[in-house]
């Protein structure tokens, strides 16, 4: 009966581990986010998120990225990394059990001699055994460092979410500047051989002695200012399949004929949804590595209130010892002994309190990084929101200012086919066609690029991520 009154007191004391117990904190999140009151979003949809566009080749690059991008491998180290240390913590709840051997021979001084003085002065010794080494966990040190460790382990395979989520979002926005930047290209060619033909109709009229050199001079500027835009449109191009490249985890010059060939901006759309505040603080993986951050910061006061109690360990050795090598293990030479280790730092009171004050104050800082993360979060998804609505508005606007420049520059052509009207007007018409599909082609790549914003914001995951 006593060794079961023992047992279990023994278990009791080991359920106990001083410091608070964690609790997730509540937050306040609105019950929809704001665009969702005047705007009806559509439906989640089965299909994968960047097939949604319509172009296959995205799609390629952005599986290429997760499969190769060195910034993702190394955040996969660190989850490594931590899934070792949290291992470590876990078996130092358990005996360390080692072996040893070791041979000495000793040199006696005549005091050290028994009889003193008559005794053997030459002694030789060699042991060999194992050892147990077994911190008995009666306030929960270790167990809070276990707790700590595993939600380390979580906030890091938060953090490889995160860094996906964004390697992504940084491979389309690319992608889709460069779309962008071909296609802006493509007008400024225009717009280049637009001018030129104003200039070869000035110098005509100067050479029939209709026109001035002041207005042969001044569309030859024009010309030129025209032309100076593409080198740095060229440029642009260039860097942006550079930067393609690297994410891909490939060199920057990788992938130069293959993004070569012009596509335009995708005219297909994957649906996006939105949902509520709510899930996205439960999909959020900023907002889950904060949380888990909270988790460990907390787990790490009670290693440090843990210093308040004594730490009891429990020793143990199993071995032989002889005076000859070749003697080890033959009868008489077993040896075992049992200790119990008892270290307290209570005497050190002030440095011990002082440790606590920090984990504690670690702990109301990591607080207040999840709550900010949590409304950075929110501020972010309720921008990206409006900036993609109110992008699509002003694309719908443009399009239809290019259909009117369209048709104005078409009516002009038929003016002058018919005499009402003379060339310059024509290229006036046909000059100002271009300028609005220069804007509008800016308005859809950021129109695109706001999609992205999106994507990020919500956290959208082309697929998961096996650790």
């Amino acid at each position: 009966m006593r060794r079961l009154i023992i047992a279990g007191a023994a278990a009791l004391l080991s359920a106990c581990a001083v410091g608070p117990d964690y609790e997730r904190p509540e937050t306040q999140a609105p019950a929809e986010f704001d665009l969702a009151r005047d705007h009806q979003l559509d439906a989640s949809s089965e299909q994968l998120f960047w097939g949604g566009f319509g172009d296959p080749l995205l799609a390629e690059l952005v599986q290429q990225t997760l499969d190769a991008n060195q910034a993702l491998a190394a955040a996969l180290a660190r989850y490594d990394r931590a899934s070792a240390l949290l291992e470590g913590a876990e078996r130092g709840q358990w005996p360390n059990v080692s072996a040893q051997a070791d041979g000495a021979k000793l040199r006696l001084a005549d005091s050290e001699r028994i009889p003193p003085g008559a005794g053997p002065r030459r002694v030789d010794s060699y042991s060999a055994g194992l050892v147990a080494d077994w911190e008995l966990d009666l306030f929960g040190r270790l167990r809070r460092i276990t707790e700590s460790q595993r939600a380390e382990l979580d906030a890091t395979a938060a953090d490889v979410a995160a860094v996906q989520v964004a390697l992504v979002g940084q491979l389309a926005s690319s992608y889709f500047e460069l779309r962008g930047l071909q296609q802006l290209y493509a007008v400024v060619e225009a717009n280049v051989s637009l001018q030129r033909e104003a200039v070869d109709i000035v110098t005509a009229r100067l050479d029939a002695g209709r026109g001035t050199e002041f207005d042969q001079v001044r569309a030859q500027a024009q010309l030129e200012r025209i032309n100076a835009g593409l080198p740095l449109l060229r440029a642009s191009i260039r860097v942006a399949m550079h930067r393609i490249a690297v994410l891909t985890g490939q060199s920057p010059d990788a992938l130069v004929d293959v993004l070569a060939p012009v596509k335009a901006l995708p005219g297909e759309r994957p649906v996006i949804a939105a949902g509520t505040p709510g899930d996205l603080l439960r999909r959020r993986p900023d907002i889950a590595a904060a949380e888990r951050r909270l988790a460990a910061a907390t787990a790490r006061i009670g290693v440090a209130t843990a210093d308040l109690y004594p730490r009891f360990t429990l020793s143990g050795l199993l071995g032989t010892v002889a005076p000859e090598a070749g003697d080890l293990f033959s009868d008489g030479t077993g040896s075992r002994a049992v200790a119990l280790g008892v270290d307290w730092t209570f005497l050190n009171y002030g440095y011990v309190r002082s440790r606590i004050d920090a984990a504690d104050a670690e702990s109301r800082e990591a607080l207040a990084n999840y709550q900010q993360t949590v409304l950075t979060a929110l501020e972010d998804t309720e921008s990206s929101l409006v900036r993609y609505q109110q992008s699509r508005q002003r694309t719908e606007h443009l399009l239809l200012a290019v259909e009117a420049a369209t048709e104005a520059a078409r009516l002009a052509r038929v003016r002058y086919e018919r005499g009402f009207i003379g060339y310059f007007e024509v290229l006036s018409a046909d000059q100002e066609l271009v300028s609005v599909r220069d804007v509008a082609v800016q308005s859809q790549t950021a129109e695109v690029l706001a999609m992205v914003d999106v994507y990020r914001a919500l956290a959208g995951a082309p697929g998961p991520l096996a650790l």
